[in-house]
């Protein structure tokens, strides 16, 4: 009776991890750019299966039967976390200052304290020394960065900003309707996104600087549009309900199991007095 009280609290456990992911997830749902992460929860057959992958017993033997009925004593745990990077809606603002991408697997890159993260997020600004910056106040980065060292600085006095397809910043000349080139936004992608790693401020990291690569020519740039969350709310809610239902049914079995083991011990006590 113990195995079935620790079964369906290790059960419970698992549900309270996929609560906190979801509750993330909700908290969100208006986070321009953000990309919804997900659990899997490894079923008795799938853990079952790679376990004796990876200590081959026979099957019919004395050894194979007690592992199998050790594994099925297991309960559904976590195995395994992702993020699903598809592309998020966009929302029209007609804000110069605010970029969206059009496509999945292109980031922003921008100067941390920390280095260089990279983010879906677009609601960009000038700060007080004409640099372009996100909300938190990170230097948005031009594709020249890593010779130059420098971000994108616009003039206060310029009118008109305008960025194209390809993140080319263009900046009116004072006094005239010509545009000039400035400097060109870092669009990056990376060649596996298992490799990114999400941080605070709706960054990401990468370890390895090597699998960043800069696209010149993405055609994704979309000028005066956020990318909204990926969140489907309605998605999560269920969820939500889903797990909510698990949570009681797992705390139901451990108070029938604690309730049948302290009847058994009240009985046995009563039996030896």
């Amino acid at each position: 009776m113990q195995t079935g009280y620790y079964s369906s609290a290790a059960g419970m456990v698992t549900q309270f991890n996929r609560l906190d992911t979801i509750a993330n997830n909700l908290a969100n749902v208006n986070t321009n750019g953000y990309k919804e992460d997900n659990l899997i929860v490894g079923d008795f057959m799938r853990l079952y299966q790679e376990k004796r992958d990876a200590l081959p017993n026979e099957n019919n033997t004395k050894e194979a039967a007690k592992f199998i009925n050790r594994t099925m004593a297991k309960v559904p745990q976590i195995v395994d976390d992702y993020t699903d990077f598809s592309v998020g809606n966009l929302q029209k603002t007609d804000n110069q200052l605010d970029i969206a991408l059009s496509r999945d697997n292109l980031f922003f890159a921008v100067k941390t304290p920390q280095g260089i993260r990279l983010t879906r997020d677009g609601s960009f600004s000038l700060d007080d020394e004409g640099k372009l910056v996100t909300k938190q106040g990170y230097e948005v980065l031009g594709d020249d960065y890593f010779n130059s060292k420098d971000g994108i600085s616009l003039a206060t006095t310029d009118s008109t900003i305008a960025i194209d397809k390809n993140g080319q910043v263009l900046t009116n000349v004072p006094g005239s309707v010509k545009l000039t080139q400035n400097k060109k936004l870092m669009i990056a992608s990376v060649d596996n996104l298992r490799y990114l790693q999400k941080e605070g401020d709706n960054l990401y990291k990468l370890d390895d600087m090597k699998r960043l690569k800069i696209n010149e020519e993405s055609g994704a740039v979309e000028q005066g549009f956020v990318e909204k969350s990926n969140v489907n709310a309605v998605k999560m809610m269920t969820q939500l309900i889903e797990t909510n239902r698990l949570v009681g049914m797992y705390q139901k079995a451990m108070d029938t199991q604690m309730n049948d083991m302290n009847r058994d011990a009240i009985e046995k006590i009563a039996r030896k007095a």
